[in-house]
């Protein structure tokens, strides 16, 4: 049986985990307000953003001489999946939802016999997929979102893409990320940017006339849009992630809670045994005599 020591010992360690848990959560409560007020600040104009786009990709459909963006190479024998996820753990399961998604996609595509190419957002997806899929990853940005989540990261990303896309290496580029509901769920979400995905005639949106001409504002509008997207979805894993911890953490903290009451009793218990063995010795000895 432990000692009275070994209990102490337990008991103030398992108390300096609860004080840092519970600083935790109020840290990422704090930060989660921000990033919640940005993600969803910046969802309606990427919206609007895809709905013009749609409008003018509409114009172009089933017709040659569009913009390489939005028409694809005409195949789609090669994958480009991004994968976006937090640098750091302690957020529950954020990140292995997303690195789940993330494997059970590159699984469907290499068992269709595509080529597949994975680009990491992150330092956790890069570390968990290279265990499996190494030989995939062409490249990974871990230096984002240090502060805050700044545009012209998503414009670094976007350029990355834009320039293999350029060069050919990859005929149909999806991301995966957590797209932010509320800090109890984060939904794990796939995403095709490129080509940019022309709406379905049903859903086409009413013609309009557009100057200079469609063609003209698609080739400056499609590289910007894959750049809003990319903010946006980062902009959503920040807001999950936030979430996730602070909902993590809120749980460690009561577990931890519940512990030191477990460990309370048994050292109390325990105690009250030895001074009651005490007592027997005392009581017996003094009959001996």
């Amino acid at each position: 049986m432990p000692s009275l020591k070994d209990f102490r010992v337990r008991i103030a360690s398992v108390q300096s985990t609860k004080k840092i848990t519970s600083a935790m959560k109020m840290v990422a409560a704090s930060k989660l307000r921000r990033a919640q007020e940005a993600a969803e600040a910046a969802r309606p104009y990427a919206e609007r953003m895809e709905k013009m786009l749609g409008n003018l990709a509409g114009s172009f459909k089933g017709q040659a001489g569009g913009p390489k963006m939005m028409a694809g190479t005409g195949k789609d024998d090669v994958h480009l999946v991004v994968v976006m996820t937090a640098n750091r753990g302690l957020c529950g399961g954020f990140n292995s939802n997303i690195i789940r998604l993330a494997r059970q996609t590159i699984r469907e595509l290499k068992d269709k016999g595509k080529t597949v190419k994975v680009l990491c957002v992150g330092r956790k997806g890069r570390d968990n997929l290279r265990r499996d899929f190494k030989d995939l990853i062409v490249d990974s940005f871990t230096e984002f979102g240090r502060k805050t989540i700044a545009f012209v990261e998503a414009e670094q990303v976007a350029v990355k893409i834009t320039e293999m896309f350029d060069a050919g290496q990859f005929d149909v580029c999806t991301m995966i990320y957590s797209r932010f509901k509320s800090a109890l769920t984060q939904t794990p979400t796939k995403q095709q940017i490129v080509p940019f995905p022309a709406p379905e005639a049903g859903n086409a949106a009413a013609p309009y006339d557009y100057e200079p001409s469609d063609n003209e504002i698609l080739q400056d509008l499609l590289p910007r849009n894959l750049a809003i997207q990319l903010f946006r979805s980062m902009l959503e894993n920040a807001a999950s992630f936030y979430g996730a911890q602070m909902t993590a953490m809120d749980n460690a903290t009561r577990n931890a809670g519940d512990m030191i009451g477990g460990l309370t009793l048994k050292y109390n218990r325990t105690r009250q045994a030895m001074i009651t063995k005490e007592l027997i010795e005392i009581i017996s000895g003094a009959e001996a005599v």
